[in-house]
Formats: structure tokens, C-alpha cells, sequence
């Protein structure tokens, strides 16, 4: 593969390490703490305490996770991370681990806890969860799931709460700066648990509020023009959101060095093609390559139906319509690309197994000619959205919906084919149209439609037809890498029903996809 550019934001900021148990929350975790201004990255539960040193860690979270910790094979951390001297939040199965790892005694407790929960402090001083008086309360609420917990805490901690299931839902050692929690502080569910986190980690780890976007713009800025210097940059667009962040964020370093190409591959969404063309030509003055390859694309499309396969026909085909287009700029060295911290993560780094390939990270040809500039690797879509803005691009742009990479080809399931892109972008059309009519845009993360490759009977105007379904998918996310299916009013799914049954030629039978993530992903392919 390509070189990857170098992670600028990690090298200037305090950074927190969140490890990763196999929490469903680990990614949240991070989110919250970033949340209080301070940089986080997930790492493997496997990472000796030497890698997590050579990052100079601020302090170190552990995430909950399925398993006990009595289990023969449950995920542990090397003893030697408890002798690096940094401060360690346990949450969940992390307080229960650092307990254990300490001299303390995990046990079931009696009955498991799981939602909300009272938690009520033990009226000693806590550095973590606050001192009533100080607008804490004696008790406050929870949120739990789990089952075993910490009865007797080790030698050095004093419990300072907790609940009915938990003699020690809190344990602390201020000495060694050691901390541990039941409950899950990181999500709504528990009011109180963002003051938590930011007493740990502006109280108890002194850790500044240095990671704001602004501090983002500027230090991308000087990365990206470092690692430019004076060659030249070819950035795609693909009409979403972080491919036209990332090409303004590297305009604003590079200026005229930057030429923006935009492959329209036929798998755009309605009106986005103009959309984006206009956008960058008129109101952001870059200097724009408008690449018409949508044959070229269908064509490298034909026959093919396994998604991985789809998914790299897609990348490769876009990178050598990139390589064409750049045929004239004879300096042309860097390919700029949107691809977002969650992409690396469920493209399978270093810290997690490998979901699906991303068009942003796993489908480039192993011969592409450009290195990568990737200016949001490190940044969540929320923090994508907020640097956009701060760059002053439209709103049109900047709250888009999320778009994949290979665009409407990951929502045919079975082979792509011009008949099919007009299909599945019509019934598009029409879920996003009356979501919006709905007042509902601002609560729906995604809302889409998915042209499955199987047919139906059904009878339309007194007469029988077998034809293909269409499932609507709408979920609600804070930054794709978990999501809940939404709950969209039942005369909602009925007028989106009723409309691509009577709008969409090919279609007679409309399904909604009640599936979370996990276990489902967002994207059907």
C-alpha cells in the first residue's frame, strides 16, 4: 500500500489512550474525551506497556467488555502498564480488571445490574465522582450492565460509592492515581458522567483543554504543508462530506498547489454531482477536474456481485481516473483523501479487526503512484462536521448526510447496472425527502435505501408482478461506529412505502431494517 501521511494531532497534545476490551462503548469513550478537549486514541487490549509508553500517554482509560474476568482466555493488560506511573480510569470490566490485577476480589455479587441505577456515595472524599455540597447529590444515576463486581478493593483504594449489586462501584487510590468505576460514565444514560470524566481528566491528570477544533485547523495546516512542501496535490471529491473538508482544509494550506478532481462515477445520489461542482468552483475558487466516467465504471462493474470485490473495482477504477486526470500536472506526488478515524478502525488497524474495507483505506491499488494526504485521519464525523464549518463551508455541504465512498454501488446488493443506480436512487430520494419533511433530520444519523438482488410477488393494478425490494435503513449514530436503528412514526414508513411502491418502476414490496450496530454495520455491503 501507499504510504500514509504522518498523524499531526497526536505529536502536539496530551494524548489519552482508551483501551480496548471489546466494549461496545470503547469508541464512545473516546468521544467523551475528546468531548473535554482532550485528545484520545483506542488501543488494543495486546499493546505491551512499552508501546503504550513509546505514545508518552497521559493517562490510560480501560473500557468495559463482554467477558468476567474469571473466564479462562478473558482480555487482560500487561502487569507492567500498573508500573508506568500514569493515571488509570477503569470502567466496567476495566474496574473489575484493575482491581483483580491489584490484590482486590471480583465476585458475583448476587444479582447482575443491568440499566439505570441508583448510586450512592459512601460520604467520604472523592477526587472523581465530587463532594456533595459542590452540586453533587448523596445519590445519583447510573448506568450499568454487568454482572459480576468488585467486592473488596485492593490494598491502597477506599470505595467512595455504591449500589445495591455493587459494594465498590467506585474505587480510588489517589496515591498512585488509580481509579475505577461500575458503572459507564461515557454514556447519556449516566447524567453525571462527563463531569466524572473531566474531573479525572483536568482534575486528578491536569491535562489542559488544548484539543479544539481551531488547534485542529492549524496544526493540519502546517503538517499538510510540510508534507506537500512544494510539490503539487490532487484531492478527490466524492461528494461527501469528508472529501470536501479534506480538500479545503488542504486548499487553505497549499493554495494553487491543490487541483480537485471529481470522478462522477454514475453512483452519486441525486443532484450531488451539481451540486458539488458548483460548491467548489464558484464559492471556494479551487481549481476543479470534473472527470465524466460513469460507463467506465459500469463497465468494470459487470457481472461482479461479492461487495469486497465491488468495493475495490471502485477504488482502483477512481485512483486511475485520478491518474489520468493528473496527466498533466507532471509534479503531481500526493492523493488527498477523506478517510476518518472509524475507517481505520474497521478497516482492521492495528487496534481492531477488520470489518470491511473502506474505498478510503483498504481498496487503492497496491501500484497507485500518489502518497496520502489524509488531513482527518484522526477525527470522528462530528469533529469532520465542526472543521468544515470552521472552514466556512455551506451547510449543504457540511451536514450531508454520510455517503460511502463507493456510492450507491454498496447499496445494490447484486451487480451494478445502470437500471439498478436508478432505482435504488430514486427510492433514495424519496426516504431522505420525507425524513426532512418530517422535522426529522436533525435525530436520523443515515437514511437511505437499499435495492436488494432478490424479486417478490406481488399484485399491482389487478395484475401480478415479481419484482424487487426495497429496505429502507434509517439509524441514529454520534459517530457511525455504533448505531441504533430509528424509531420512525409508523405513518412516517408508510407514506416512504406508499410513494416508492407508486413512484419507483421495478418495485413492488418496501421492508425497514430494524438492525443495530453492532451486530449489523449501517451500510449493507
Amino acid at each position: 500500500m501507499p504510504p500514509h501521511s504522518p498523524a499531526a494531532a497526536p505529536v502536539a497534545h496530551p494524548t489519552v489512550l482508551v483501551v480496548d476490551f471489546g466494549a461496545q462503548y470503547a469508541q464512545l469513550i473516546a468521544r467523551r474525551v475528546r468531548e473535554a478537549q482532550v485528545y484520545s486514541e483506542i488501543v488494543h487490549h495486546t499493546a505491551t506497556a512499552a508501546e503504550l509508553a513509546e505514545r508518552s500517554p497521559a493517562a490510560i482509560i480501560f473500557s468495559g467488555g463482554p467477558a468476567s474476568v474469571h473466564v479462562e482466555g478473558a482480555p487482560g493488560i500487561d502487569p507492567a502498564v500498573y508500573e508506568l506511573g500514569v493515571p488509570i480510569l477503569g470502567i466496567c470490566y476495566g474496574s473489575q480488571l484493575l482491581a483483580r490485577d491489584l490484590g482486590g476480589q471480583v465476585d458475583r455479587s448476587g444479582r447482575g445490574e443491568y440499566g439505570r441505577t441508583t448510586m450512592t456515595h459512601a460520604g467520604v472524599p472523592s477526587e472523581l465522582i465530587g463532594e456533595p455540597g459542590d452540586g453533587v447529590g448523596s445519590a445519583e444515576p447510573v448506568w450499568m450492565s454487568h454482572f459480576d463486581a468488585v467486592v473488596e478493593p485492593p490494598d491502597g483504594f477506599t470505595v467512595t460509592a455504591s449500589t445495591a449489586e455493587s459494594p465498590a462501584a467506585v474505587i480510588e487510590d489517589p496515591q498512585r492515581r488509580f481509579y475505577g468505576v461500575q458503572h459507564h460514565p461515557e454514556v447519556a444514560h449516566t447524567p453525571g458522567g462527563q463531569a466524572q470524566l473531566e474531573r479525572f481528566l483536568h482534575g486528578i491528570c491536569g491535562i489542559n483543554s488544548e484539543w479544539t477544533m481551531a488547534n485542529v485547523i492549524t496544526e493540519s495546516i502546517e503538517a499538510i504543508r510540510v508534507q506537500v512542501d512544494g510539490a503539487r496535490a490532487i484531492c478527490g471529491l466524492s461528494g461527501g462530506v469528508d472529501s470536501a473538508v479534506a480538500a479545503a482544509l488542504t486548499q487553505r494550506a497549499i493554495g494553487s498547489q491543490l487541483t480537485c478532481v471529481f470522478v462522477d462515477t454514475g453512483l452519486m445520489r441525486a443532484g450531488e454531482g451539481e451540486q458539488v461542482t458548483d460548491t467548489f468552483r464558484r464559492t471556494q475558487g479551487i481549481e476543479l477536474i470534473h472527470e465524466r466516467a460513469a460507463e467506465e465504471f459500469f463497465e468494470a462493474l459487470a457481472g461482479v456481485t461479492d461487495p469486497e470485490d465491488k468495493r475495490k473495482i471502485i477504488g482502483e477504477k477512481f485512483v486511475r481516473i485520478f491518474e489520468r486526470a493528473a496527466g498533466g500536472i507532471t509534479d503531481a506526488r500526493f492523493l488527498v483523501q477523506g478517510t476518518l478515524y472509524p475507517d481505520v478502525i474497521e478497516s482492521g488497524s492495528p487496534t481492531a479487526a477488520k470489518i470491511k474495507s473502506h474505498h478510503n483505506v483498504g481498496g487503492l491499488p497496491e501500484d497507485m503512484s500518489f502518497e496520502l494526504v489524509e488531513p482527518l485521519r484522526n477525527l470522528f464525523k462530528d469533529e469532520v462536521r465542526a472543521v468544515g464549518a470552521e472552514l466556512g463551508l455551506p451547510p449543504e455541504i457540511v451536514q450531508r448526510q454520510p455517503f460511502p465512498g463507493p456510492g450507491l454501488g454498496v447499496r445494490i446488493v447484486g451487480e451494478v447496472t445502470p437500471e439498478a443506480v436508478e432505482t435504488v436512487r430514486a427510492a433514495d430520494v424519496i426516504v431522505r425527502d420525507e425524513i426532512a419533511k418530517a422535522g426529522l433530520d436533525g435525530e436520523v444519523w443515515q437514511g437511505f435505501a437499499v435495492l436488494a438482488d432478490i424479486r417478490s410477488v406481488g399484485v399491482m393494478g389487478d395484475e401480478r408482478t415479481y419484482a424487487r425490494p426495497i429496505i429502507v435503513r434509517a439509524v441514529t449514530s454520534e459517530d457511525a461506529m455504533t448505531a441504533d436503528w430509528a424509531r420512525l412514526p409508523h405513518d412516517l414508513l408508510e407514506l416512504i412505502s406508499s410513494r416508492i411502491v407508486n413512484e419507483v418502476p421495478g418495485v413492488n414490496r418496501v421492508v425497514y431494517d430494524i438492525t443495530s450496530k453492532p451486530p449489523g454495520t449501517i451500510e449493507w455491503e
